[in-house]
């Protein structure tokens, strides 16, 4: 099986390869692209893509194919990456403003095992919407801007500042995924070998679950601030276990845990954790009787459902009188906040104050709340409703 990594720290290119049925290795390579120069704005591109595959490829110890690829927008001959500041975004967006650019981003596909190496870019024309000083003073607010080439961008925030575009649209989000086909077919890959089953992509997530959440020490955290909320233990159960790091901690507290989730890859790794306490289900359609649990959790779940209203109604009919329903709560805004950028202004399935607004239909109440730690500086934040009704 070919070890296929991208060599960027990019969510959107990740994302883009994920959406295209590829889930790749990620090595970010490390590059200090504040001190390359090149002759044009394209050639700069190219030159810090193959940067970042080269820096990669002298770290492996194995075979792989790496991809490096970096983006850079040209307007009137000038080359503009991130602007880092929000003043210097200012001063971008008012000068695409009305007009047009070239993204360009360019790749390197470096493969160990033929050892070739083919540098390619690709350029796509892009036309701004006129903005008005409102619209750039907000777009700036939200961080988006800062972090991301040119200012801007299409799959986000930004994308209603794009009127047209002409070339391949994948690649203003930084990859282009005609063009990546191209490449590996000259190193001999097929580009639909790389395609993941469900399976595939799911046993690629369990297997880099646990270290995304934060590891032990972040699961030992998050029980800790359950079993604070919970006071005593009890029979609890877990929605949306996953590889049953935060439940098995749980469990040490003394509480006795269940937990379902509806993934096979994640509920084979919680199974050696909690064995025979596991079951694959759908956390909004329990196959619990009514009445039987002295708690239920729901960790890092509520923000990635769309009807968080469903798994409220569960919970509540599976809880015993005057059980509890802990959640993490507003995680959104906890993950932008962590990434410099203000709160969302959009609500979502986990904000406090629409959970607290819909709970009580559910004959739920708040009742209490704490924090744990997230990355850097950041907390998470944890709520409690008892069952009232």
């Amino acid at each position: 099986m070919t070890r296929f990594i991208l060599a960027s720290a990019s969510p959107a290119r990740l994302q883009t390869l994920r959406n295209a049925g590829v889930e790749p290795e990620v090595i970010v390579s490390g590059v200090d692209e504040d001190h390359v120069t090149a002759p044009s704005p394209g050639e700069l591109a190219r030159t810090l893509a193959v940067l970042k595959a080269r820096a990669v490829v002298s770290e492996l110890d194995g075979h792989a194919t790496v991809l490096g690829c970096d983006s850079v927008l040209e307007i009137d001959g000038v080359a503009y990456g991130k602007p880092g500041t929000p003043d210097e975004a200012r001063a971008r967006l008012r000068a695409m403003s009305g007009g047009s650019g070239v993204l360009h981003t360019g790749h390197c596909l470096f493969d160990t095992s033929s050892r070739i190496e083919l540098r390619e870019l690709a350029s796509t024309k892009v036309f701004f919407a006129t903005l008005t000083d409102e619209e750039i003073e907000a777009y700036v607010g939200t961080g988006e801007p800062l972090a991301v080439a040119g200012s801007f961008t299409v799959d986000g925030l930004g994308g209603a500042f794009v009127e047209g575009i002409e070339g391949d649209h994948h690649n203003v989000v930084g990859i282009s995924l005609p063009l990546v086909r191209r490449m590996l077919a000259q190193v001999g890959i097929s580009w639909t070998s790389l395609w993941k089953t469900p399976f595939e992509y799911d046993e690629a997530v369990a297997d880099r679950y646990d270290d995304t959440r934060g590891g032990a020490e972040r699961a030992q955290a998050a029980a800790a601030a359950v079993h604070q909320l919970l006071g005593k233990p009890g029979r609890v159960l877990d929605l949306a276990i996953g590889t049953g790091i935060v439940a098995a901690e749980l469990a040490a507290q003394g509480h006795l845990v269940h937990g379902v989730d509806l993934s096979a890859a994640m509920l084979q790794r919680a199974s050696v954790r909690l064995p025979g306490h596991v079951a694959q289900a759908d956390a909004g359609s329990l196959p619990i009787a009514d009445l039987r649990c002295d708690a239920v959790t729901a960790v890092w779940l509520l923000h990635l459902v769309d009807d968080s209203d469903a798994l409220l109604a569960e919970a509540a009919r599976v809880l015993k009188p005057g059980g509890l329903f802990v959640t993490t709560v507003d995680k959104t805004e906890s993950s932008r906040v962590a990434r410099g950028n203000p709160p969302n202004r959009v609500r979502a399935q986990d904000s406090l104050a629409y959970l607290v607004s819909r709970a009580p239909l559910h004959g739920l109440t708040l009742e209490s709340a704490t924090t744990f730690p997230g990355p850097g500086d950041t907390t998470y934040p944890l709520v409690a409703f008892r069952r009232t009704l």
